[in-house]
């Protein structure tokens, strides 16, 4: 039983960490707090689960097509309502503050239009449910596959942020934007970038978590909140932190839900986040300021 926790924990950890890698490369680097991050996600979960079961593309496939529709999406969110927020902030504290008052309001629009085309009801479709036999416990392929997916992506990402010219352009960003110009960098070409890579991550999240997980219109706001926890833990711009913390939640959930309750996983999670803000503000992999 343990053994089946800890995969099943390390599945849902390994989604949470791809999802998790998004937002902290939007807000790390763009230093934009986007509440609206979660249902950017649903809305490619819907666009996988329309894809395959009205036109019966594979997920892995419809990938192709959310994942570049994820990216030019966000760019134009950036371009059209974040960074005129971005040139007149005087300072980052500004910037977050309204950044989080704009994405409230494209939460609301996002989910109402969800709302409208899928309704309220919980969806789901079935790929890969068959049982296969890890290490003596039963796992369905399609969390298998997610987990799969959900590190690969995130080694990807992870390599070519450290061994391509514009990963570094990003991570000298994400460390010091005031610096970065000094070097030819520029900072808003950068962000903007930054941003629409986190919304391509959102969507292929969004996909992922379609294979093995009901969901509905309204849900966006949980992953959020769950990104949001796992970019704290991990240190805000640390991706190898991201995906650290997002495994660590996945399991301490699962086994909360196995050995104790599944209605305190909730506030197992919120209880992490309270000890991190309160004992490690700089995340569990971040950096002390000096």
């Amino acid at each position: 039983m343990l053994l089946s926790a800890l995969l099943t924990g390390l599945v849902l950890g390994g989604t949470y960490a791809l999802i998790a890698m998004g937002l902290t490369l939007q807000y790390g680097v763009a230093r934009i707090m986007n509440l609206a991050y979660g249902d950017f996600m649903i809305a490619a979960a819907f666009g996988a689960f329309v894809l395959f079961t009205s036109l019966g593309i594979n997920p892995l496939l419809g990938m192709i097509a959310v994942i570049p529709a994820g990216f030019a999406l966000s760019y134009a969110i950036y371009g059209v309502m974040l960074q005129p927020l971005a040139r007149r902030a005087k300072h980052s504290g500004r910037l977050e503050v309204d950044s989080i008052l704009a994405t409230f309001g494209l939460l609301f629009v996002i989910q109402g239009v969800a709302l409208v085309i899928f309704g309220a009801n919980f969806v789901s479709y079935s790929y890969l449910a068959i049982p296969i036999n890890i290490l003596g416990t039963t796992l369905a392929a399609n969390r298998v596959l997610a987990l799969v997916l959900a590190l690969a992506l995130g080694a990807g990402l992870y390599y070519a942020l450290t061994h391509t010219r514009w990963g570094t352009a990003i991570r000298a960003v994400a460390v010091s934007p005031q610096a970065a110009p000094l070097v030819g960098i520029d900072v808003d070409r950068v962000s903007r970038f930054a941003f629409a890579l986190g919304g391509a991550l959102a969507a292929s999240g969004g996909v992922v978590v379609s294979m093995y997980l009901t969901f509905s219109a309204t849900a966006g706001v949980v992953f959020t909140m769950k990104a949001l926890v796992v970019v704290i833990m991990g240190g805000v711009g640390n991706l190898l932190g991201a995906l650290a913390a997002g495994l660590i939640l996945g399991i301490v959930e699962t086994l909360v839900a196995t050995y104790i309750d599944t209605g305190l996983t909730l506030a197992a999670t919120y209880l992490i986040f309270l000890a991190i803000l309160v004992f490690r503000p700089s995340g569990l992999f971040g950096r002390r300021p000096s």
